[in-house]
């Protein structure tokens, strides 16, 4: 060989992609062990040398940020969360703004999406999206983590410190969600969403809910929780289940709209009035909401806000800046499935 060795000979040599050179000469953990070595030998032999410049400018000036949003398809094959929709227009919105271009996928939690995009410079950084089992993708994370990536992920404060998260008050919103429908004088109040630990953001709107419960001497009561993931089909089947137990409720706070118009629906079937006999307030606020029949009460997140925040905070970290957790406020949206809406509708 005559010429200057490029990764591209490497990598024909060895038998394997440029990227998995790239990652091999950085040690990267992603390539195991007897493939790095067999590429490191290769690249002795062949005398190659990396080029600082051309490896600095690949790595820190793509000028774009990746949004990956994550959620394996459910057992009713529905389409992506809507709210993902709205986060998706407001992060685009901000990343122009601050001058960079963004690389939006859907990935499915199962695929290895840990293993793209910074580490093979497609982006600067990721902000990821998804609502899927946390305990299932925290190994995805720590190797985030050992790569050195840049990342944001959306959602409940996660329990490695390593890890920032930017998200709403979920406990702030399940606290008000509740404290309205008690103002109104209903008591049994049911809760239709997971509580578990595998979905901190809606086991803290859960938590949230019970405090609201117990600042007024309501103890919580079991039978009124059900499990359900964050679909329509869900939110029906466990308010046909509540209604099947027989247990007395006067409303029901849902972990998310499309839990809350799936309850609905079922109320609705069973001859049960809403907001007469039963109240219904969701989260979200997604756009579907002020057009369900009745219109949704729900806890709203401010979008817009939070996409500005994702982006701000992913920058940061890509400069080398300090940043923190942050957790965005909600409000309460009234509309008529607890009653007559107020002002502030």
């Amino acid at each position: 060989m005559t010429s200057k060795a490029t990764s591209i000979d490497i990598a024909y040599r060895a038998g394997v992609s440029q990227s998995t050179v790239s990652r091999a000469l950085r040690n990267s953990p992603l390539v195991n062990l007897e493939t790095r070595q067999r590429i490191q030998v290769i690249a002795k032999e062949l005398n190659y040398k990396v080029d600082k410049n051309a490896s600095n400018l690949r790595m820190q000036n793509s000028q774009t940020i990746a949004l990956l949003i994550c959620e394996d398809p459910t057992n009713d094959d529905s389409m992506i969360n809507p709210f993902f929709l709205s986060m998706l227009g407001s992060i685009t919105r901000a990343t122009a703004q601050q001058g960079y271009d963004l690389l939006v996928s859907f990935q499915q939690l199962s695929s290895d999406w840990h293993a793209d995009y910074e580490d093979s410079n497609k982006a600067d950084g990721i902000i990821l999206l998804g609502y899927g089992d946390y305990v299932d993708y925290a190994h995805k994370l720590d190797k985030l983590i050992e790569q050195s990536t840049h990342f944001v992920i959306w959602g409940a404060e996660h329990n490695n410190k390593a890890v920032l998260s930017i998200g709403c008050d979920n406990h702030q919103g399940g606290f008000i969600a509740t404290e309205h429908l008690l103002k109104l004088g209903r008591k049994q109040i049911a809760f239709l969403g997971d509580s578990s630990s595998r979905s901190p953001e809606f086991r803290d709107r859960y938590l949230g809910h019970i405090d609201a419960l117990i600042k007024v001497a309501i103890n919580e009561d079991k039978q009124l929780q059900y499990d359900a993931i964050n679909t329509e089909a869900s939110g029906y089947e466990a308010a046909n289940e509540l209604l099947d137990k027989g247990v007395a409720f006067d409303a029901i706070f849902t972990a998310s709209d499309l839990i809350a118009i799936g309850a609905i629906r079922a109320l609705k079937q069973r001859g049960v009035l809403v907001p007469e006999q039963v109240a219904v307030v969701g989260y979200d606020d997604i756009p579907i909401a002020s057009f369900a029949n009745p219109a949704l009460t729900t806890v709203k997140q401010d979008t817009r806000f939070a996409g500005e925040i994702l982006v701000e905070s992913v920058l940061k970290l890509i400069r080398g800046q300090e940043v923190s957790p942050r957790l965005i406020q909600t409000n309460l949206v009234i509309r008529h499935s607890c009653g007559t809406p107020t002002d502030n509708n």
